[in-house]
């Protein structure tokens, strides 16, 4: 992610082009056709130009225009129901007339109204949300009384400064401004309505607006900073944008704004400007609406309702021809035939009886056997179908078991449509960091220059630091109490100066620099002593920065400029001058730090599979082979591995790295590539410094309920990033292995050699099969009887490259199908969603995913 002036100042700002502000009286140059201008603290202008959504939002699917035809629409995509409507049609024929015609209508006008009824109320409560949502309010700054006004939320426009304190939710999407925090200008926000994640998010305001006031915004009548940013899109973790202040164009990214939907933690006061509102805000336009649900019985049953109607019309065909060739052997007998006169002979009336012709009397025929076998599809299956989802979903609300004491919460149907989905569920494909485990993470071991330190102890409660930090006459203490070891703490204590003692020097400062952490302090019930609580997006940042504060190394404070460390007592001073945050795909991350020495160094954390790739190998061949064994036994423990390295820059490789940065920063479309490009070109020729191991303990429940869904019979998938010596060890923790499974695991580095592997996995899945007890003779698209030995098939990342980018998806649908277990390790986000779309769209059976990017 990009620093620059939004989050760090560099040593060397390079100029930019002077900007002219327009003012509110003239015509601003209109915006690209990718961007839009927000001018700061005028609306009126802001929406003359860019002309964006109001902040009202609508999650109706019905209006009092639309409600009746797209009803009617929805409820006939049952066939049955054109099914009823053509017989009700068909009875208002005279010649076919059985019930009287209006009455015809009745019994699928009260099974059309009923299930209006209740598809109005489902509505109506949206609508209720929607209205009570839309009259929030908030805190708008008004020109005309120079202070902060309640507004509603639908009234709050683009443009508009908005003022939100700790514990309110974001109105729409904001740029910040300033917060209540003027050393660093953070805001603590929680995105857990956002994208469910509980862990806190920091956003920053920029270094140029942090000390502005909201009525220093506006002047002589015109705006005097405009954002021109993206056009509204889906993407709620990236944002592209400049600010044009003061004659400078400064860039903004996500860092920069808080999304509609979060809410403000352990922050007094956000300031913030308007720049998507209503329906443009990101977290709407990922909202599709409210749905139209099926069941997959339901749309079984359409099935079978045409299966069933063309029996009944091959059954009417017949009789229609046997009629027809009657009539036509008949013809000359039908005046006085018995039982099908055409003439009235009785005298009693000149009317005779109806008779149409050979051709309209088989048509009749035809049609009157549909009447005659009308009961095929009776009409009372649906009554009671909607009789008996009203009823389970009372008692699915009513349901004790289901009750969460914790919260006070029950059990919530919101659609009644789906109820019986809830049994027919097949596989499971779940998430791993946050649903199978707590996602609060503990540090438990490192390995430094190549030596294990992996004997913690707990420290004696009460025990004063060996050298505490003291700030102002206080003592300032960690929050959360790590385990530390006793030979780590004894070279740190005697062996100051020695090469051992500066990697560990160098270990620990990584873990307290390389990170977005920042240090939050409370008071206690001592007058002279406080606790430090580091509050970060990422509970592995915290874990570290926890665990280098247990050895001595205490993260005191952190600004846009600079990081300050208190090291066994003594206080150091970084300035930080660049930050590359973790994504996905470089699976690390890095920041470029000036320290005291007048040097620039640059320290790196990350994945192991990244790390070791950018590690120079010319230097302590010994050390990395040593933490990799080290690597390895961390991960046999479930542990989540993390490598630390670190390099010094030359005064040449850092301007070259800021000239391109910069040039980076500035840009407005593909900038997340640009960057990403420079911290790939930084980030090479490390020196390992170590690796650490942290412990993220799994949620209670968790292993009792994997091992009752395969007692049920429902195959569980667990898709996770971490590595294969991780992922088997939390698989057997929550019980998805088992001792008595045959495990089938699969690396590959080449499309030949996946090919090849998943041949012989299939090959040995099917003797597994074949030699267990009850399943003789049975194939592997057979129905597996319970008491044959379970099957566990373990893949990696990479060879699910291979496997998606080829033809060889069936044989991978073959091999996992016929498995109990699949366990994917070394995943990327987007090869989650891969494999869960890839499964859904090729079997029929019903699946349930879980956690982050698995839908």
């Amino acid at each position: 992610m990009h620093i620059g002036s939004s989050r760090t100042p560099l040593i060397h700002k390079p100029e930019s082009e002077p900007i002219s502000m327009p003012s509110s009286s003239s015509s601003a140059d209109p915006p690209p056709d990718n961007s839009r201008l927000i001018f700061i603290s005028d609306p009126d202008l802001t929406h003359r130009e860019s002309d964006p959504s109001p902040n009202s939002i609508h999650t109706t699917k019905y209006s009092l225009l639309t409600f009746i035809p797209r009803n009617l629409f929805e409820q006939f995509r049952r066939v049955a129901y054109i099914y009823f409507l053509l017989l009700a049609l068909l009875n208002q024929i005279p010649q076919l007339t059985v019930f009287g015609r209006e009455t015809a209508f009745v019994p699928l006008g009260v099974v059309l109204f009923a299930t209006a009824v209740k598809d109005a109320y489902e509505d109506y409560c949206r609508y209720r949300s929607d209205k009570a949502e839309n009259h929030r309010t908030a805190f708008v700054f008004s020109l005309s009384s120079l202070s902060f006004v309640s507004v509603p939320w639908k009234h709050v426009r683009a443009g508009d400064i908005v003022r939100v304190v700790a514990d309110e939710a974001i109105p729409c999407d904001l740029v910040l401004l300033s917060t209540s925090d003027h050393s660093s200008g953070a805001a603590y926000v929680q995105t857990l309505n956002l994208d469910g994640e509980s862990n806190l998010k920091t956003r920053y305001a920029l270094q140029e607006t942090l000390d502005r006031g909201a009525e220093s915004w506006v002047g002589d009548g015109r705006a005097l900073a405009v954002i021109r940013c993206e056009m509204p899109n889906l993407n709620i973790y990236g944002f592209q944008a400049t600010i044009e202040i003061d004659g400078r164009r400064i860039p903004l990214g996500p860092n920069n704004v808080v999304l509609r939907g979060c809410e403000i933690k352990n922050t007094r006061w956000i300031i913030g400007v308007a720049v998507y509102t209503g329906m443009e805000t990101k977290v709407m336009l990922n909202n599709s609406g409210a749905p139209s649900k099926r069941s997959r019985l339901e749309t079984r049953m359409n099935r079978e309702i045409l299966m069933l109607a063309g029996t009944m019309v091959a059954l009417c065909t017949i009789i229609a021809t046997c009629t027809g060739v009657w009539l036509h052997q008949n013809r000359d007998k039908l005046d006085t035939l018995p039982f099908y006169r055409k003439r009235d002979f009785s005298g009693r009336t000149e009317k005779n009886y109806l008779y149409s012709g050979i051709g309209l009397e088989i048509l009749f025929a035809f049609l009157k056997s549909i009447f005659s076998f009308q009961n095929f599809i009776p009409i009372s299956l649906y009554i009671s179908m909607e009789i008996a989802r009203v009823t389970q979903s009372y008692m699915m609300t009513k349901d004790k078991n289901m009750y969460h004491e914790a919260t006070d919460t029950k059990f919530q149907c919101r659609a009644l449509n789906i109820n019986e989905d809830l049994g027919q569920i097949k596989y499971v494909f779940s998430d791993k960091t946050g649903t199978l485990t707590e996602n609060k993470m503990v540090f438990q071991c490192a390995s430094v220059d190549g030596v294990d330190y992996s004997c913690a102890e707990e420290p004696v409660v009460g025990q004063v630091a060996p050298h505490p930090t003291v700030v102002d006459g206080q003592v300032w203490r960690p929050k959360m109490v790590v385990n530390t070891d006793p030979q780590l703490m004894h070279l740190l204590e005697t062996g100051k100066g020695t090469q051992e003692w500066m990697h560990v020097y160098d270990f620990f400062i990584v873990l307290a620099a390389c990170n977005t952490v920042v240090p939050q302090v409370s008071e206690t019930s001592e007058q002279t002593v406080k606790l430090i609580e580091y509050q970060g997006e990422s509970p592995d940042e915290q874990a570290l920065v926890y665990a280098a504060a247990a050895y001595g190394f205490v993260l005191i404070e952190r600004s846009s400029g600079h990081i300050v460390i208190d090291v066994l007592g003594e206080r150091q001073r970084f300035t930080l001058l660049g930050l590359h945050e973790f994504d996905s795909d470089r699976k690390r991350m890095s920041v470029i730090v000036g320290c005291g020495d007048q040097t620039i160094k640059l320290f790196v954390k990350g994945a192991d599979n990244a790390m070791l790739n950018v590690i120079d190998k010319t230097l302590d061949l010994h050390q990395i082979r040593a933490t990799e064994t080290h690597l390895h036994k961390y991960s046999s423990l479930g542990l989540r591995t993390l490598v630390i390295g670190m390099r010094e820059l030359s005064t040449a490789e850092f301007e070259e790295w800021q000239l391109a940065y910069n040039k980076a920063g500035a840009l407005l479309t593909e900038r997340a590539e640009s960057l990403r490009a420079v911290a790939l070109k930084i980030e090479c020729s490390l020196h390992i410094l170590g690796a650490s191991g942290i412990e993220d303990k799994l949620q209670q429940g968790v292993p009792e309920a994997i091992e009752s869904l395969r007692q049920a019979g429902i195959k569980v998938w667990v898709l996770t990033g971490d590595k294969q010596e991780t992922a088997i060890s939390i698989g057997y923790s929550c019980k998805l292995l088992t001792d008595d499974m045959t495990q089938i695991i699969i690396n590959s580095d080449s499309k030949e050699s996946c090919k090849s592997t998943l041949e012989d996995a299939i090959s040995t899945c099917e003797k597994v099969i074949a030699t267990s007890p009850g399943t003789e003779n049975q194939d592997m698209k057979g129905h597996m009887e319970s008491q044959r030995v379970p099957v566990a098939l373990i893949i990696d990342g990479p060879t699910l490259v291979f496997i998606l980018e080829t033809e060889l998806e069936e044989e991978l649908y073959k091999l996992a199908t016929a498995c109990d277990v699949v366990l994917c390790c070394r995943v990327a986000p987007l090869q989650k969603a891969g494999i869960v779309s890839l499964m859904k769209k090729r079997t029929s059976d019903m699946s349930l995913s879980i956690g982050d990017g698995m839908q």
